[in-house]
């Protein structure tokens, strides 16, 4: 078993696709907070928002997957990411589990090149499969 596999995800939900993050990559998930508009940003960025003195970018998981946004529910979460030495804020639907996986693939090549980019695996736990999320290249797109 290689050290890739050792490692812990948190679970989470976009619509009725479920998703992991490497636990080292998020810095906390909160509850939804109050999200001030920047006008004339991309759909997928949905503000900014005061997490304790600093001002974090609030972005939509659901938009940059390519997936229509949904009205938030009691279950929304935000996942505070880092990425490039700042702070991001993911909007995911649900967050699930804290979780390993028994197995890792390589992404699947059967969903086009476009998506295919965004997940760096598959996770495996008996018969659930789960893609892994490449925050880079997600966020980075």
């Amino acid at each position: 078993m290689s050290s890739l596999q050792k490692e812990q995800y948190i679970e989470l939900a976009v619509g009725a696709e479920t998703c992991a993050i490497r636990i080292e990559e998020i810095h906390e998930i909160i509850k939804m907070l109050s999200i001030t508009d920047i006008p004339f940003s991309r759909p997928e960025i949905k503000g900014v928002m005061n997490l304790r003195g600093k001002v974090v970018c609030v972005m939509s998981l659901r938009g940059l997957l390519g997936m229509p946004d949904e009205p938030e529910t009691r279950a929304t979460r935000i996942i505070v990411v880092r990425y490039q030495e700042e702070y991001i804020g993911l909007i995911v639907d649900r967050v699930n589990k804290v979780t390993t996986y028994s197995e890792i693939h390589p992404p699947s090549a059967g969903h086009g090149r476009h998506l295919e980019a965004f997940f760096q695996g598959i996770g495996q736990q008996g018969d659930e499969l789960v893609g892994i999320l490449k925050l880079d290249e997600i966020l980075g797109g």
